[in-house]
């Protein structure tokens, strides 16, 4: 899960240059009524967040009553995602990950944005763009409509959570037929119940275990050749473990929690991998 810049432009913004481009006289005029219910919610979700509270913001069928959820639900889908006048602010908000990875898996390419509090529930944050974030299109599939209903059912928020400076995900080997890695969140100690409740969640839902599990068999089968070329001499074992250890730093270097460290150091530790459960096919 990596965190991302805030995004420097308001909902009662976007709400406007939507606005500009609907042609029904009678939505522009209850669009920009309600942007001073946009600017309020804006700023109540700004504070919830920094405070990790954002499950505690109550849904709405409506914004103010002057735009229906369905109504805003179209403006999203059919003028801010479309619209020449607000084409590049969607684009903007998609190409804020460095290499265009998905922030809340760390590993798939960013395709659309996902409505942290779904605009089903949360019309009135339908393009708030603190409230939307890049996402591959598995994460936004699994995400579907999850609403929090408790602190920790809150999953991470790239734009107020940063939960990379310390190691919580870990991988340990499986000793099958082919070596296969399984992955675990496992926090420091001095994490708060919460954040750590959070972070298991986040992981759930978006599968993230079948995720990194799935491309660590792969570049298990991808490095069998070269270990095995390391396996021609004496004293192999702890060659391989130094080498993969080394490989797990260099990732590290870049991502305390990518699936690649977790798993590179996973395998160093394994005396079974390192004399040589790595050649099981």
């Amino acid at each position: 899960m990596r965190s991302l810049p805030k995004p420097d432009l308001s909902g009662a913004e976007v709400l406007q240059l939507c606005a500009a481009s609907i042609r029904d006289p009678d939505l522009k005029k209850r669009l920009l009524q309600a942007e001073a219910v946009v600017e309020a919610a804006e700023e109540l979700y700004r504070e919830h967040g920094e405070n990790a509270e954002l499950h505690a913001i109550k849904g709405t069928k409506t914004i103010g009553d002057l735009v229906s959820r369905k109504e805003m639900e179209r403006v999203y889908n059919g003028t801010f995602v479309k619209s020449s006048r607000t084409r590049s602010t969607y684009a903007k908000l998609k190409k804020a990950c460095v290499n265009d990875i998905c922030p809340l898996c760390g590993q798939g390419t960013v395709h659309q944005l996902d409505h942290y509090l779904p605009i089903t529930s949360f019309p009135v944050y339908g393009v708030t763009a603190i409230n939307l974030v890049p996402a591959c299109g598995d994460c936004n599939k699994y995400k579907l409509i999850h609403v929090p209903a408790n602190a920790g059912e809150q999953t991470i928020h790239p734009y107020f959570d940063k939960v990379d400076d310390e190691q919580w995900l870990f991988g340990e080997v499986v000793e099958s037929t082919p070596a296969a890695v399984r992955f675990s969140v496992n926090p420091p100690d001095h994490w708060d119940e919460v954040q750590v409740e959070r972070l298991k969640t986040h992981f759930r839902i978006y599968r993230l275990g079948t995720l990194y599990a799935t491309h660590a068999a792969v570049e298990i089968s991808n490095m069998r050749y070269a270990l095995k070329k390391m396996a021609a001499t004496p004293g192999f074992a702890e060659r391989i473990s130094k080498h993969l250890h080394e490989r797990a730093e260099s990732c590290a270097q870049i991502y305390k929690n990518s699936w690649q460290r977790a798993t590179f150091d996973a395998l160093a530790d394994s005396d079974w991998f390192c004399s040589g459960g790595f050649e099981a096919t």
